[in-house]
């Protein structure tokens, strides 16, 4: 393990860590990856020694917050944790996995072969060996965001003795549901918010449907040179699931044209934040691995497609124009040009069937962790039902399930619902 001397920001003191782990665990003493962790505390001499809370990232393929203001969930953690902000492989400072770095690992089996090392099993497992550095006789907390909390769940399947308590937020995954029921579930919310979306804004279903014409009818350009199609249009929607982006949606789409001479072109303004809403440049994992974080023990076959073509056809249909959600399609490696390097692995990945099990239900039908959850009614990302299955399955398990926050409830209340949640799982509130 490798430490930076303390240093400050505003309100608090971080501390670097970077450990090498096994690419592979079950080959301790092969090929080495890099894994950072950034320690958060409060000024206050005495807070180095405070337990350990390790923030588990949403994602996949997203790097830990960063500690630029105390505020928010963070000023309420700091108050009894150190924070651990930690990187999970192929993410942030840890070994990255981008397209450079993806090239380097040669022809697309060889880099399929790489990325089945980056699902939660191996988080977990890194995240172990630093705990065993950082916290050696003493178990810690974890909070889990999103997909943090699928983490969090594969934890107390593979380590359940390195956890004290954990806390979640908007990410209790179904244990057994597989990648399709996943999306099967999903697309009905993803309904419900297109619903909602053109119910507000009425005039963007002819505004949408002009729009789409027009790209069918024309080679319209993003300033990267990918053409700009309508199914590309539809990503936009994965951001519904957040508080107040509707609106800005909306603001995006009244400037979708503009007239040059008597000519009504698509603007470049207009385009550009198309394809600074819709990349993949820099987190590739979200989309080679996004299915995958789903499969245990069969190949997931681009399920979210399969469930698209056979129960959701009218999406295809731009005339009456529905956004998709948090949701991967094989078209995308062929549209988007930051990942058109990376659909050969994308297609083999998507048909490997030997995935291990993520969650052990012998280990966690008696599990002994207080998990304390956050589960939003008016989650786009995660549906309710397949949360409530575990939660109720699953001993010291609760659960405030509520319909004030949505799937960004840690960002817009994280104050408020991580206090709630500690008072819950101190047994000074009721549920």
């Amino acid at each position: 393990m490798n430490s930076s001397e303390p240093y400050q920001v505003p309100g608090m003191e971080l501390v670097d860590h970077s450990f090498d782990v096994p690419l592979d665990h079950s080959d301790p003493k092969g090929r080495q990856i890099k894994v950072f962790a950034r320690e958060v505390r409060d000024l206050d001499p005495q807070s180095q020694h405070k337990p350990w809370l390790l923030f588990l990232q949403g994602g996949p393929g997203f790097r830990a917050p960063l500690p630029i203001r105390k505020d928010g969930w963070l000023k309420r953690a700091l108050e009894d944790y150190r924070v651990l902000m930690y990187d999970t492989r192929g993410n942030g400072l840890s070994t990255a996995v981008n397209f450079q770095t993806l090239a380097a690992e040669g022809d697309a089996q060889s880099q399929a072969d790489y990325l089945k090392h980056f699902r939660a099993d191996n988080i977990v497992r890194d995240a172990e060996l630093l705990r065993q550095q950082l916290s050696p006789d003493v178990p810690w907390s974890t909070i889990g965001q999103s997909y943090g909390g699928w983490c969090t769940m594969t934890y107390l399947s593979l380590h359940p003795e390195g956890l004290k308590e954990c806390f979640i937020f908007g990410g209790v995954p179904g244990l057994q549901r597989t990648a399709k029921e996943i999306y099967e579930g999903s697309f009905p919310l993803v309904e419900e918010r297109n619903r909602q979306y053109f119910e507000k804004f009425p005039m963007d279903k002819q505004r949408l449907a002009e729009l789409c014409r027009h790209l069918q009818q024309h080679d319209v350009r993003l300033p990267n040179g990918d053409r700009l199609s309508p199914r590309r249009l539809q990503l936009l929607g994965i951001s519904l699931g957040f508080a107040d982006t509707a609106e800005d949606i909306h603001f995006l789409l009244e400037e979708a044209f503009v007239k040059v001479g008597d000519e009504k072109v698509v603007n470049h303004s207009f385009l550009k934040s198309i394809q600074m809403r819709i990349r993949f440049d820099t987190n590739p994992i979200f989309a080679l691995l996004h299915e995958a974080i789903y499969a245990q023990e069969q190949a997931t076959s681009w399920s979210c497609n399969q469930v698209q073509q056979e129960q959701y056809q009218h999406y295809d249909n731009y005339e009456d124009f529905h956004f998709f959600g948090e949701m991967i399609f094989p078209w995308m490696f062929d549209e988007i040009s930051e990942l058109q390097s990376q659909k050969e692995a994308a297609e083999i990945l998507a048909s490997y069937d030997a995935w291990p099990k993520l969650y052990d239900e012998s280990v966690l039908s008696v599990n002994k962790v207080p998990v304390t959850c956050a589960v939003y009614y008016n989650d786009m990302f995660v549906n309710t039902k397949f949360s409530r299955e575990t939660i109720d399955s699953v001993p010291n398990m609760k659960a405030w399930y509520t319909s004030e926050y949505e799937h960004c409830g840690l960002r817009t209340g994280g104050e408020k619902i991580f206090s709630r949640l500690l008072d819950i799982a101190h047994g000074e509130v009721e549920r």
